[in-house]
């Protein structure tokens, strides 16, 4: 793994842990699950990297965190 893709991984999970998602990782695909403050829990599968940042990020601007 470059060394981009480990600092973008790390901030990754600082903004998943503020926005209170879990992460974890196989291979190179994630999954976040948020359970705080949803009535069903949002679960999001084989994400890219980048998938995975666009998709907190929503969650941070919908005012997530």
């Amino acid at each position: 793994m470059e060394k981009s893709e480990e600092r973008r991984e790390a901030d990754l999970r600082k903004l998943a842990d503020r926005l209170q998602f879990s992460v974890t990782r196989s291979g190179d695909r994630f999954t976040l699950i948020r359970t705080a403050d949803v009535s069903r829990p949002v679960q999001e599968v084989d994400l890219s990297l980048s998938d995975a940042e666009n998709l907190l990020e929503t969650w941070k601007l919908r005012g997530g965190g």
